[in-house]
């Protein structure tokens, strides 16, 4: 039966395939952690890096995904979209052992960071737009949101777990070796993916019919514009997006460092009290949805996710009073972080038709990410010109400026992903689930 058919819902606990793939994304998501730490300290200890060069980095990381709506348009006519994810899988690993391989060799070059930053970040890209078919035939439609709140508290765990862990990897091992780490967790992964029993149906398109890449990708980002819950969506999250990174994690701890004068212990422990709250926002997540709904949970979230950075903004007195309110803040912040992102990821996989999922992801990761790093451009340029205290404020306050784009869509009235209450609206896409000609 096709995932999308069950109605009943089913305690993914006793899914072999999903805590298959679970387990694989879980064991990931924790050597993610590791090498995010240990690649800007193979660039700043190992290679003396300015900091401009750690920031070209970063965006290095982050530039892939420019190029997802091509890609996406690509994955979306392939058939074993298992394959593609455990190839980027293997890819990623492969690309980071370069790295102990070239210390052991002494030839470690800030060169060879920015191809393993590109590499990566273009791996994690077919993955990413892979993923999103591989997901709906993996698990039923019923179950999205369980899915989604599960996979997003393993996330928030490694966050909590994962800096530490990482952080005596790399004074033990030395950062280049500890990404050995890393590596050998997408190889489990692979690993894991590869022996989910899955069946793939082909596209059922006649090749000699089937249009462009580009404009296929053209075709995604059209589907997009006229659906009102994925347009919504998207305009959603890319205003929270960029008003978020305005007010970064890395203006953050400058803010609390010089503004607030918290020690390097005591910003790591709110930072680490934050990531509590986005993991208790992703297990009450399912339970929260079923009880106000799923778009009201949305709304909640997009709220909830930039509104307490005003809380930062606003600490001061004593030091229990400023370390106080940050903690709050990043508490309150990952609370709504996961109850938006969980909410959100399960209905929109539940309105995108199958033929269009890879080219609909591809387009969310194109506009929704690549949003990022302008963001934090504009903050740059806002703490110069206003200072910490006023920029943080307006993330605050352009992130909350984002509920204007649900309020004028459908999702605050979608309670549950019923297939009669998730439906395509009338016009938006035709009966058999294709695209509107462009």
């Amino acid at each position: 039966m096709n995932a999308l058919e069950a109605d009943a819902p089913i305690s993914l606990w006793h899914d072999r395939r999903f805590r298959r793939f679970w387990a694989g994304q879980s064991i990931s998501e924790f050597g993610d952690r590791i090498t995010e730490l240990a690649l800007p300290l193979i660039a700043v200890t190992a290679l003396s890096a300015s900091a401009n060069q750690v920031a070209w980095l970063t965006a290095l990381i982050w530039s892939p995904n420019l190029l997802a709506i091509i890609l996406g348009a690509w994955v979306d006519r392939r058939v074993h979209k298992r394959r593609l994810m455990v190839f980027a899988d293997l890819v990623r690993g492969a690309v980071l052992l370069s790295l102990p391989v070239a210390y052991l060799l002494d030839a470690v070059s800030l060169g060879q960071l920015y191809a393993v930053a590109v590499l990566t970040g273009t791996a994690a890209v077919l993955f990413n737009t892979a993923y999103p078919p591989f997901f709906v035939n993996l698990v039923p439609r019923s179950s999205y949101v369980e899915a989604n709140s599960k996979l997003s508290a393993s996330r928030s765990v490694s966050h909590v777990v994962g800096p530490a862990v990482g952080g005596g990897l790399v004074q033990a091992l030395t950062a280049p070796v500890a990404v050995v780490v890393d590596a050998l967790s997408y190889a489990a992964s692979a690993f894991l993916i590869g022996r989910i029993p899955l069946g793939e149906s082909p596209p059922g398109i006649d090749e000699a019919a089937v249009p462009s890449l580009l404009r296929r990708a053209r075709e995604g980002i059209a589907f997009v514009g006229r659906h009102p819950v994925l347009r919504a969506g998207l305009c959603c999250a890319m205003t929270i997006n960029f008003f978020t990174f305005v007010a970064g994690s890395g203006l953050m701890v400058l803010f609390a460092s010089r503004v607030l004068g918290l020690s390097a212990g005591v910003v790591g422990l709110t930072l680490g009290v934050g990531s509590t709250g986005a993991l208790l926002g992703a297990i009450l997540a399912p339970r929260i949805s079923r009880r106000i709904g799923v778009g009201r949970s949305i709304v909640v979230g997009a709220v909830l996710f930039p509104a307490p950075i005003a809380i930062a903004a606003g600490a001061g007195g004593p030091l229990w009073a400023r370390a106080g309110a940050l903690a709050t803040a990043e508490f309150l912040s990952g609370v709504g972080v996961m109850l938006f992102d969980v909410n959100l990821n399960s209905l929109q996989t539940s309105v995108i038709p199958d033929g269009m999922r890879s080219r609909v992801a591809g387009a969310f990761s194109t506009i929704n990410y690549g949003i990022r790093p302008i963001g934090a451009v504009v903050g740059g340029l806002l703490a110069t010109a206003f200072g910490l205290r006023a920029t943080l404020l307006i993330g605050a306050a352009g992130g909350m400026l984002s509920l204007l784009w649900l309020l004028a869509s459908p999702i605050p009235h979608i309670h549950s992903l019923a297939p009669d209450n998730a439906a395509t609206p009338s016009g938006d896409a035709d009966p058999d689930n294709r695209p509107m000609p462009c």
